[in-house]
């Protein structure tokens, strides 16, 4: 049964990445929340009553990542240092873990095609 494993392990490759988990300060205003997350994950809007939709690109827009809950994301571990610059700017506090991806998490932050 090891042997197995050994052989999957020297066939697959595996890929780092890194789960950052941020938070602001308690005594933050909402406003400067609320101004990070526009710029962060972008924004839909709509003008004229509706009649106009589009999207203001966030800075995540441009980075593979998979968004777990609010303030939670996975990312390659060539953007976490981009990441964190970012969060940095906004003094959010935060925290980076590594892990290896799983072959779900490679198909969706664009290494691999997903298997028909």
């Amino acid at each position: 049964m090891i042997a197995k494993f050994i052989y999957l392990w020297v066939i697959l490759p595996i890929m780092n990445g890194n789960i950052i988990v941020f938070r602001f300060k308690e005594k933050t205003e909402q406003k400067s929340i609320n101004q990070f997350c526009k710029k962060f994950y972008g924004q839909n809007t709509t003008s004229h009553g509706g009649k106009y939709q589009y999207r203001r690109q966030g800075f995540l827009d441009n980075i593979p990542h998979i968004k777990l809950i609010g303030g939670v994301i996975i990312v390659k571990k060539d953007f976490a240092e981009k990441v964190i610059n970012f969060l940095k700017e906004y003094n959010a506090e935060f925290y980076v873990r590594d892990l290896i991806l799983l072959y779900e998490d490679e198909v969706a932050l664009g290494k691999f095609k997903s298997i028909p």
